[in-house]
């Protein structure tokens, strides 16, 4: 599994969220460029799981991309360590909570 999450980025809207199930895993939301502007995860507290954070988030971000995953947590961290060593900060929407222990990725 690559360490960045590489799909393909799907329009955020209500028909689109028709395709996504109730899982756990993790998402990026961008602009309409493709930059990523937030890293979120579907965890056990989360209703309806990737479909419910998303369908929470329509009308904040026009793109988003999914990789449901049991390792939620940890994947989670993984991506967000993998955007601060490409751009040396954290997504613009990410809060200091989200980001405050994590660690750093090696060259």
């Amino acid at each position: 599994m690559a360490v960045r999450l590489d799909k393909p980025w799907q329009a955020l809207n209500e028909a689109t969220l028709k395709r996504i199930g109730a899982q756990l895993g993790v998402f990026e939301l961008a602009d309409r460029d493709g930059e990523i502007t937030y890293i979120g995860v579907a965890d056990a507290r989360s209703l309806f799981g990737l479909r419910g954070e998303l369908a929470a988030r329509v009308g904040t971000a026009p793109l988003y991309r999914v990789e449901v995953n049991t390792a939620y947590r940890t994947r989670h961290r993984e991506l967000l360590m993998s955007y601060y060593a490409d751009h040396d900060r954290y997504p613009l929407e990410n809060t200091d909570a989200e980001t405050r222990d994590l660690g750093r990725l090696s060259p």
